[in-house]
């Protein structure tokens, strides 16, 4: 999880409109540890032959 929550931080980070909306201490505040995009008590689907979308081609 930590791997995919770095991947969307770093999606939001190539923004244009996000880099001017942050401060410094906005950037310190960084951190791919957060779960709230975690579902605890619940069934996760999860399609193995499906990518995210997370404009990473190579």
């Amino acid at each position: 999880m930590v791997f995919i929550n770095t991947l969307l931080v770093q999606s939001v980070l190539k923004d244009p409109a996000w880099q001017k909306k942050m401060t410094d201490a906005d950037k310190r505040g960084l951190s791919p540890l957060f779960w709230s995009n975690a579902n605890l008590y619940g069934t996760t689907d999860i399609d193995m032959g499906r990518r995210l979308d997370l404009d990473l081609v190579a």
